[in-house]
């Protein structure tokens, strides 16, 4: 009697909060409940009718500002485990992409809902709206980078896949053009965001142009990015709204009123020098116990080769 071949052994289910071995990572845990705790918050926001008279439309701009939110998160990986040498925190960064895709198709779906489910009309108005067109090519490369994020599009795309994912910069300000112009009034919020994504982009720079990654010269690309939000707000206003653009950068300087997106700005690119400045007080405690001596001095090591990776949205987690 013939016997059937053995079984292939199942490969255990991909939870977003496991680790390539099948463990639990309790940084990805953590990271997986921060992403969905803001479609848990809107959910029940919207069950207690705590959105105001207009629901659906809080539920789209809501969706439209975490897709944002996620995608500069996605971005802000890179950064923060180099000047804070955490290199776990390349695991998240497929995860935030991904997470960022689910916003934004959420955002697309409500506004369907919005327009009572007219396909028709719905397509009418992307074509003709700009900034609904801006928004929906932004959306469609979200897609294009999302179904290439499996390791099996990475290895069947070869170098290509690098060249795909590289648009996620152009996604990134396709995506913030379409948070200005649906703004259209107040655009504090998309100032904000517009300046995190410049301080972002300006450490890329730095890098690319081999700067000192010092706490100095991190100093200065915060305060180079919070210049540029201040001035990036003058303009919009000056362009959009007519508004004299001394009076809007002299606004930065009035603290009666609501604190201006410069100022955050810079708070949060505060914390590059900061982190930089913390890593080598780390390193020396860790170093004191180390062999070679009384002095602590460690036998030299060989340097690795280094390398600059390419940082796409939707990156594989090694």
């Amino acid at each position: 009697m013939m016997q059937s071949p053995p079984a292939a052994p199942r490969r255990p289910v991909p939870w977003p909060w496991l680790d390539r071995a099948g463990r639990l990572s309790w940084l990805k845990l953590a990271a997986f409940l921060a992403c969905v705790a803001p479609a848990c918050e809107l959910a029940v926001a919207y069950k207690l009718d705590a959105l105001g008279a207009k629901p659906i439309t809080a539920l789209i701009h809501g969706t439209g500002e975490w897709t944002i939110r996620f995608l500069l998160a996605t971005l802000a990986i890179t950064p923060l485990r180099r000047i804070a040498d955490w290199p776990r925190l390349i695991l998240l960064r497929r995860m935030l992409g991904v997470t960022a895709m689910a916003y934004a198709l959420a955002h697309l779906a409500l506004y369907v809902v919005d327009q009572n489910v007219d396909l028709a009309k719905v397509v009418s108005e992307i074509a003709l709206r700009i900034y609904l067109t801006i928004g929906f090519v932004a959306l469609v490369g979200l897609i294009a980078l999302g179904a290439t994020s499996t390791d099996a599009a990475i290895r069947n795309l070869g170098p290509n896949w690098h060249r795909l994912h590289r648009l996620v910069y152009t996604i990134m300000v396709l995506g913030l053009a379409h948070y200005f112009l649906q703004a259209k009034i107040d655009v504090s919020s998309p100032v904000f965001w517009t300046g995190l994504f410049i301080l972002l982009m300006g450490w890329r720079i730095m890098k690319r142009m081999n700067a000192p990654e010092r706490p100095w010269a991190l100093l200065l690309l915060a305060l180079g990015a919070a210049l540029a939000t201040a001035l990036l707000e003058a303009a919009w206003y000056g362009l959009a709204s007519g508004v004299p653009a001394d009076l809007v950068l002299s606004a930065n300087l009035d603290f009666s009123g609501p604190i201006r997106p410069a100022w955050w700005v810079l708070a949060v690119g505060l914390i590059l020098p900061v982190t930089a400045l913390l890593r080598p007080a780390r390193g020396k405690g860790a170093s004191r116990g180390a062999p070679g001596g009384p002095s602590g001095r460690r036998s030299p090591v060989p340097a690795r080769p280094a390398t600059r990776p390419i940082e796409p949205s939707l990156s594989p987690e090694a």
